[in-house]
């Protein structure tokens, strides 16, 4: 019975040299950067970390809420947020580009956020992603509020924000489509942060008083 009792415990809680739940997370990341989501299971992250599958399910007890501590930890590692008397269009521009390096966080972010979870079983995992967005639509209506109208022209900020997405989103997606419409040997680094900038005038631009 204590061979037993000490046999389930190694299989559910870390031992001394077992994988930390960072080292979990990252290796999740890295697959989530490499692969489409629906290939990134416990077993495939647990294979990737050389762990058992109970270890990576001791630490976030499921895929789902697994693939939500990705998200957070992809958020956070976005830059700091300006201070909050900066100019509104240094602001927008910030969370223009904070939403490129997003989107190219994970191999098919959309895929990510809407299938494993917009549409989770878990109505808990459904609810904390959509508090994830409505908390980035609200920082967008904070931005333009900010400015009063004064620089820039009011817009609903959800539009803002979907378009942004849509914008990024497929910029990623059609990366075969996009290598076959620039000159061979384009580095396709550069050509993102070209492309970065081209959108942040875009936008700016467009919403700017004339």
């Amino acid at each position: 019975m204590a061979k037993s009792r000490s046999k389930k415990r190694s299989q559910g809680r870390p031992g001394v040299n077992a994988v930390g739940r960072e080292s979990v997370l990252a290796t999740a990341r890295k697959l989530l950067h490499e692969l489409p989501p629906a290939r990134v299971t416990l077993a495939a992250i647990a294979r990737e970390a050389r762990i058992d599958p109970a270890l990576v399910r001791y630490y976030f007890g499921d895929r789902e809420n697994l693939l939500l501590a990705v998200v957070d930890a992809m958020l956070a590692d976005l830059p700091h947020l300006v201070a909050a008397d900066a100019d509104a269009t240094v602001a927008l521009e910030q969370r223009i580009r904070g939403t490129l390096t997003f989107t190219r966080a994970a191999k098919q972010m959309n895929r990510l956020m809407i299938d494993e979870l917009a549409q989770s079983k878990s109505p808990e995992v459904r609810e904390r992603q959509r508090r994830m967005n409505i908390a980035a639509v609200a920082d967008i209506g904070r931005v333009m509020e900010r400015d009063h109208g004064a620089t820039l022209t009011a817009v609903d900020p959800l539009f803002l924000h979907i378009a942004m997405i849509g914008i990024f989103d497929f910029f990623v997606l059609a990366q075969p489509l996009i290598r076959n419409l620039v000159p061979k040997g384009t580095d396709m680094e550069e050509l993102a942060k070209r492309f970065e900038d081209f959108v942040v005038r875009l936008l700016l631009d467009g919403l700017r008083k004339r």
